[in-house]
């Protein structure tokens, strides 16, 4: 029989090899697929195995109708349980993808019933599309607006959620446009996901994962280099992951999902493989 000593040693060491493991929040790597879309139009297949051998355990899709010029129209050939089938057999999963704001006003029982038919639990808006130069009123209206969608996907058992980019980096008489939209969606109905790289304009995302605690349940992770001015592996760049990571948890963040070009992507694995948060 083990000695208690023994027993300690033993569970010391699992401990410790379970940081080792890295991986920040304990969760798989994901990322975000558009930077590969034009393999994804040549070869979806070979596409999501090229991301598993870099490393990725998730993925993050773009509709196959909003997205179907950028590259994405391949996918729709398969049912949700073939696409199901080709990730597993890779070793991905898939319950996150973006929706354009045009497809889901003109057709989201379309989207919804797709959504649906893959498995996933969250659609994502990348920009509302509202006016380079808004008003209150256009503000107002796009967000309840958008409150109504989530009303029609949470009734389905699917977490609506907005990113942040063009529309949303827009100011109202000298405040954000995406601060009014935190305070005008329903907290329930509309999650966000934050683009890291939107640090580049001034957005900081530890800085709104503390100001708006459990709004966030996803971001899309860019490495940034404040003096080359542009985006870099993670963990060869300026920014304090630790702090983004642990801001992360109050922000209500479940998920993330890396986003740049394959080769930035592949060269940032090896760092949150490692990183302990």
């Amino acid at each position: 029989m083990a000695t208690r000593r023994e027993l300690f040693k033993s569970l010391t060491a699992g401990l410790l090899a379970t940081r080792l493991c890295g991986n920040p929040l304990g969760l798989p790597i994901g990322c975000q697929t558009y930077p590969v879309r034009a393999m994804i139009a040549k070869d979806f297949p070979a596409t999501v195995q090229q991301l598993a051998d870099a490393g990725f355990e998730n993925i993050e899709l773009c509709s196959p109708w909003g997205y179907a010029s950028s590259g994405f129209a391949p996918v729709a050939q398969y049912s949700g349980a073939q696409l199901r089938k080709l990730l597993g057999d890779k070793g991905v999963r898939c319950f996150s993808s973006h929706f354009s704001i045009k497809e889901l006003r003109e057709n989201l029982p379309r989207s919804l019933a797709w959504a649906k038919d893959v498995g996933l639990t969250q659609m994502f808006v990348p920009s509302l599309d509202g006016p380079r130069n808004p008003t209150v009123d256009d503000v107002k209206r796009l967000a309840d607006e958008f409150n109504k969608i989530g009303e029609q996907t949470s009734r389905a058992g699917v977490q609506l959620g907005l990113h942040n980019e063009n529309f949303e980096l827009t100011q109202v008489d000298g405040q954000r446009t995406y601060d009014m939209l935190l305070h005008l969606m329903d907290a329930k109905l509309v999650k966000f996901q934050f683009q890291v790289s939107t640090i580049s304009a001034g957005y900081d995302a530890a800085g709104y994962f503390t100001k708006y605690p459990g709004r966030f349940i996803s971001m899309h992770v860019q490495g940034w280099s404040a003096t080359e001015r542009k985006i870099v592996p993670v963990g060869q760049d300026t920014l304090d992951w630790v702090k983004i990571f642990t801001a992360a948890k109050t922000g209500g963040v479940q998920n993330y999902f890396v986003e740049m070009d394959l080769p930035l992507m592949r060269a940032s694995v090896p760092y949150l493989r490692q990183l302990n948060v």
